[in-house]
């Protein structure tokens, strides 16, 4: 297989790679083929998040050539164009009013280079694509985003996308050699590891002060243009990766993998405090685990419900493993884990192999399931779900977002990546109620006041969408912004790829355009019952254009 390309398509593989064709300039491009009657268009109105935006018109491209005629197309005649995976993001950018760009389907090719632990994967190749070709070599692509069965390569590339090994492995960042994109011109390019800054954009030595002085010192980010990462590296490869799809499409992403540890082992640790679960976060990371994952109080009482037999009292768990080259030293460092932490526990669970540890993550299994359990008049609303804070702080972020959505009277679910004070919010608002939408818009203004006074940052993972772009000049104020505006005119002058996104349209708020309400864009029955249906079961890798079918 070294060497050769894949086309992946279910079970199905032949050999295969998309080419490029460059066409001559001044040539005139001629209409692409696009979808525009409502059945397609309501399919793609919708995503993971809390928008319903029913577009134009919806492009689903089979290979490089036809995505590059479609941007020149749209560059030509001023179309926007929202790029989509599977449409699993959480903060809106998948959606949009112009026309959806399905990049989920036409891309899917693998090339392996099992020697040289790396993998080329075209942009709708899967984390579980990935994870499976190379699992039989002994390898693995390290991030793995709880959306990995349908996150696409190149929805992960888009959100700079991350999980509970975030902790040890950081972001999908450190795992990528190259990509390929089409700018907004409609050229192809590969970026490389290691090329340079690109020549066209460079910050001053005053510029690149500003960043390192205003940019969030948390673990991890998905806010805005990675200047930081950018002007560290001088790569311009760091520019793109977290771009949300406004400044180039990407077609494919070299992987980088890595062996897969030999043992494993962990913890679940059941805390009576929230303070003591905090001042644990960083004893535990200082043990080098490769996930933290946090269940609190408010999670926790949904899954119990679903019958996970857990002690009463508990203010939250935390979900520990550990990786190591031996069992000996797997078993070991879980030991120095409960020991260190023996005082501060009221609950402690181990495991000493893989088995173990899958059973003793069930608990954050069946969260997902326990929240698709609602009753038909509560919906799990993803308004502040990505706040990540410095570890320090991750006590008083719990304890803010708790004290906030009591006080707007919005029940919430909170669970996250203790390791990297990075946490997740499900508000779950009684949406027949009188005022919920008032009662969400003052949720969304408190949680970001507690995130800035923190030093947080409004995304840990998912990216901003057009959930926080207003959000960002506040955490980094209007000289960043403007960098960040001279990001995206250098790479997209004429403002076609997904406006609106990082940079926010000028009549920009965030609870417009709601899935849910009375003022909720009007879509076909069966098409909108279809779309709640995906997202009660995250059954994001259905094409979408299918739930468009009448058969269906």
């Amino acid at each position: 297989m070294n060497g050769a390309w894949w086309v992946v398509r279910g079970n199905f593989r032949a050999r295969d790679r998309p080419r490029t064709t460059h066409y001559a300039p001044g040539l005139t491009q001629p209409q692409p083929a696009l979808l525009t009657d409502i059945r397609s268009r309501a399919a793609y109105s919708e995503g993971a998040g809390i928008y319903r935006i029913v577009p134009k018109a919806v492009a689903v491209p089979q290979g490089v050539e036809k995505l590059q005629e479609l941007v020149r197309w749209a560059a030509a005649t001023g179309r926007a164009l929202v790029p989509r995976g599977a449409g699993s993001g959480m903060a809106g950018g998948s959606v949009g009013r112009d026309i959806v760009v399905d990049l989920s389907q036409g891309f899917r090719w693998m090339a392996p280079d099992w020697p040289g632990r790396s993998l080329w994967a075209g942009a709708s190749v899967t984390w579980a694509d990935v994870t499976a070709a190379a699992r039989p070599f002994g390898l693995r692509l390290p991030p793995d985003p709880s959306s990995g069965a349908f996150a696409t390569s190149g929805g992960m590339i888009a959100t700079n996308a991350a999980g509970p090994r975030s902790v040890r492995c950081g972001s999908v960042r450190r795992w990528v050699d190259a990509i390929e994109i089409i700018g907004a011109d409609g050229e192809a390019r590969r970026i490389k590891r290691g090329e340079g800054r690109w020549e066209r954009f460079a910050l001053s030595a005053d510029q690149q002060k500003l960043v390192e002085a205003r940019f969030p010192k948390t673990r991890k980010s998905s806010a805005g243009y990675a200047l930081d990462r950018y002007a560290r590296s001088g790569d311009e490869l760091d520019l793109l990766i977290g771009s949300e799809g406004t400044l180039a499409l990407v077609t494919a992403v070299q992987w980088r993998l890595e062996p897969i540890p030999s043992d494993v082992a962990g913890a679940a640790l059941g805390f009576g405090d929230l303070e003591r679960l905090a001042a644990a976060v960083p004893y535990l990371v200082a043990l080098n685990p490769s996930a933290v994952e946090l269940l609190d109080r408010t999670l926790l009482d949904f899954v119990r419900e679903a019958g996970t037999a857990l002690p009463e009292g508990l203010e939250g768990l935390l979900l520990i493993e550990f990786e190591r080259e031996t069992a000996a030293a797997a078993r070991g460092v879980v030991g120095d884990a409960v020991r260190g932490l023996n005082d501060q526990t009221i609950h402690v669970a181990t495991a000493v192999d893989r088995a173990g540890l899958e059973t003793l993550w069930t608990v954050r299994k069946l969260a997902s399931p326990a929240l698709a359990r609602l009753p038909a008049t509560q919906r799990s609303l993803q308004l502040i779900e990505d706040g990540c804070v410095p570890l320090e702080a991750l006590g008083r972020y719990i304890a803010g977002v708790r004290a906030a959505a009591a006080r707007r009277g919005v029940p919430v679910a909170i669970f996250g990546h203790a390791g990297d004070g990075h946490v997740h919010v499900n508000a779950l608002p009684d949406v027949t109620s009188t005022g919920w939408r008032d009662a969400l818009a003052g949720l969304y203004g408190d949680a970001a006041d507690l995130l800035q006074h923190l030093g947080g940052t409004p995304s840990g993972e998912h990216g901003v969408g057009r959930l926080r772009a207003g959000l960002l000049e506040r955490f980094y104020g209007p000289a960043v912004m403007a960098l960040f505006r001279d990001v995206k005119e250098t790479y997209d002058p004429r403002g076609i790829l997904n406006p609106g996104v990082i940079i926010p349209a000028p009549d920009w708020t965030p609870l417009a355009d709601l899935k849910v309400g009375p003022a909720t864009a009007a879509i076909p029955d069966d098409i909108a019952a279809r779309l709640r249906e995906v997202e009660r079961t995250a059954g994001w890798a259905t094409p979408k254009y299918e739930l468009a079918r009448p058969d269906t």
